[in-house]
């Protein structure tokens, strides 16, 4: 007998070894379909992790964020399957969740331009539409954790990658791709929604566009991101591997407000704040930049 522990501490007893899919099953139909992944006495696993002795069970839907940071790995692999299809030549490099949405980068021989862009996301949307199924390769490791890279399928393709990923691409609705930068290699960015409303609500304008000087900062940078969003503001991050001078001319164009994030930031847990016309406001605490744009009328009072 298998003794499992859900989140409300309530225990469900079962007979036979079974997978986090079939718990989430035995507990509604609603919430096996909305089931992206488990959460295994505290390890996110696949939807496929059979569970063989006691454990405490969770059910990881798209509502939380470790839900919705697989719903953006799942997108960056049925980005470099799209890429495969259409371009066989591409050599596939790396990809990844990365703040809002995800990557993935590849070699080619010509560099890909906007139009290309457009094919490959309706062919993202074929994908998804004809509903893949995601799973790992090797069935002996359905009952270990997802911890390292791992091969898994996306139908009969293969990629080699960190889970773990959602059951199958008809989860995978709300995305657009929005960015290439490079040549050698290239990448392509995205973004990724639980729902086409939280995408369209991404796409309105932002105040506030929040810039990382390099890799380093990301996490940092999207948690800033996160704090303006909290107190009303509408934030964006631009987290893409590129010169930051060509993301903040990119972005003084259009948006009212620009946080830079290099370093020293990171490491003294504050902002530089500039507007788009080039007054710079200078350093601040992150609680500080909330308050002040508050005062200016862009959040919520």
């Amino acid at each position: 007998m298998i003794q499992i522990t859900l989140t409300d501490g309530s225990m469900r007893e079962y007979d036979q070894p079974l997978s986090v899919y079939e718990v989430a099953a035995s507990i509604g139909g609603g919430l096996a379909k909305a089931a992206v992944a488990g959460r295994v006495d505290g390890v996110l696993v696949d939807c496929a992790f059979m569970i063989e002795a006691d454990a405490r069970v969770g059910i990881v839907t798209p509502q939380e964020p470790d839900g919705l940071e697989i719903l953006r790995r799942s997108c960056a692999l049925m980005l470099s399957m799209a890429i495969k299809q259409l371009y066989p030549c591409a050599q596939l490099q790396t990809g990844s969740a990365l703040g809002d949405g995800f990557f993935y980068e590849f070699v080619y021989e010509r560099p890909l331009t906007l139009v290309d862009l457009a094919s490959i996301e309706a062919r993202m949307k074929t994908l998804a539409l004809t509903n893949h199924p995601i799973r790992r390769r090797d069935p002996s490791l359905q009952s270990t954790p997802v911890e390292t890279l791992s091969p898994y399928l996306l139908g009969d393709f293969e990629c080699v990658t960190v889970g773990p990923h959602v059951p199958a691409t008809k989860v995978l609705q709300a995305f657009a791709l929005d960015h290439i930068s490079g040549t050698s290699p290239q990448r392509i960015y995205g973004t990724c929604w639980s729902c086409q409303q939280e995408l369209e609500h991404w796409r309105t304008p932002p105040h506030v566009i929040v810039v990382s000087m390099d890799d380093r900062q990301l996490d940092y940078a999207q948690s800033v991101t996160e704090a303006l969003r909290r107190s009303g503001v509408r934030a964006s991050a631009d987290l893409r591997n590129e010169k930051v001078r060509h993301k903040i001319r990119e972005h003084s164009q259009h948006v009212p407000y620009l946080v830079v994030i290099g370093e020293k930031e990171k490491q003294g847990g504050f902002v530089s704040v500039r507007s788009r016309t080039g007054e710079d406001f200078g350093r601040m605490a992150v609680e500080a930049v909330c308050e002040w744009l508050r005062s200016t009328g862009l959040g919520r009072a």
